[in-house]
């Protein structure tokens, strides 16, 4: 349905160049999005992958195994989006500080939105709503060391910023003027949380994560923020138990057509061609998240046979294995604190491993040295690889 702009222009001057910043209309459109039985039919499915992958988390172990690597993937991925530069292994070495040779910079900015993730989901679950407060908590962390840490990290900017081009006389788009963010983020806040709010989550977090992009409060990290928003809203409200929707693999396979689109929200109002973008989207990823947890259980228990066929008395060594099924890449250190073994117990049982070819040592170091869990690893990583 094209219904017009979506909001309207103002001219603004902007070093030294007069431009033309689009201020948003507020939340929801209007007139209502057209939700025909074959909109119908798409929520659906994206609705009954979403509660597929909701239920098939709970039969891991624990599920916080799955969050605490698929959230580390998703940073990954959403960071690469924005021309950083790291694997999802180097993030790991990282996060145990044996990264000899990791590009410093880049995996600093992913370890960073580890992090605000993880700021943003305990905040929800000590009860803190989804807000504009909360965002800027989570935008504070995302900035707090590296390349971005010079931009206002947890406020809203309090300048012009443009996306595209060399200056803003030749931008793409220009977001609207800073002294229109805090009303625009207001309103956003709102509808969030409005109570004659139509339309259900996905529709909520569709909706929510195009306008987020259009106010682009930030002077840096709006991407990155915009696409955790879309995992907090189905989280806070309840349709997932654990925030494990991401979409920025999917964002980044259809890069040209996810701008495209947005684009076409602004200038015509044709938020369907994007809701209809968007659910794909979801169910394709829902269902991949699905396949790789049923992956990563039949994994972890042909290994655990394999353990169990090698040694007549394998406790010790599946000890250890079960610490590679909480944390994909460990060093001995990490081992021995979590299993309480003695370091030589802990070392013979991860030699046992290596010889079954189930980990592998990657730092080439006899101290201080790391191991993965290689087809883990694998797993997580598809989609991940840098060039």
């Amino acid at each position: 349905m094209r219904r017009g702009s979506t909001g309207r222009y103002q001219m603004t001057s902007v070093a030294g160049e007069v431009v033309r910043a689009f201020i948003p209309s507020p939340l929801p459109p209007q007139p209502p999005l057209d939700l025909d039985a074959s909109r119908q039919q798409l929520l659906e499915r994206a609705t009954l992958a979403l509660g597929r992958l909701d239920s098939v988390t709970m039969l891991l172990p624990e599920p916080d195994l799955f969050l605490y690597a698929y959230v580390r993937r998703e940073a990954v991925l959403s960071s690469q989006i924005e021309g950083t530069q790291s694997s999802l292994a180097q993030l790991l070495l990282f996060e145990i500080e044996e990264a000899p040779g990791v590009p410093i910079d880049d995996v600093v900015e992913v370890s960073n939105y580890v992090a605000a993730l993880h700021h943003g989901l305990q905040r929800l679950q000590e009860g803190f709503p989804l807000s504009n407060r909360l965002i800027r908590e989570m935008h504070g962390i995302l900035l707090s060391r590296g390349r971005g840490s010079t931009e206002s990290p947890g406020e809203f900017r309090r300048s012009q910023n443009w996306i595209g081009g060399t200056r803003p006389g030749n931008a793409h788009f220009v977001p609207p003027p800073p002294d229109h963010v805090e009303d625009c983020m207001a309103a956003l806040e709102r509808f969030l949380h409005g109570e004659d709010n139509p339309y259900p989550t996905l529709v909520k977090a569709a909706l929510a994560h195009v306008q987020f992009e259009t106010i682009h409060p930030f002077l840096d990290g709006n991407g990155r923020i915009g696409r955790l928003l879309i995992a907090f809203v189905l989280h806070h409200d309840r349709v997932l138990s654990q925030p494990l929707l991401y979409l920025s693999l999917y964002f980044k396979q259809h890069r040209a057509e996810y701008y495209r689109l947005l684009d076409l929200v602004r200038a015509e109002g044709n938020w369907e061609a994007w809701f209809d973008f968007f659910l794909e989207g979801v169910e394709s990823t829902a269902t991949s998240a699905v396949e790789s947890v049923r992956r990563l259980l039949d994994l972890f228990q042909q290994d655990e046979q394999r353990i169990q066929r090698a040694q007549r008395r394998a406790s010790t060594t599946l000890r250890v294995f079960r610490v590679l099924c909480e944390r994909p890449l460990v060093t001995l250190k990490e081992v021995c604190r979590r299993t309480e073994l003695s370091f030589p117990a802990a070392a013979k049982a991860m030699e046992t491993l290596a010889t079954l070819g189930i980990v592998q040592e990657i730092t080439g170091r006899q101290r201080n040295r790391a191991f993965a869990y290689q087809n883990y690893l694998k797993i997580l990583s598809e989609g991940t690889e840098v060039p």
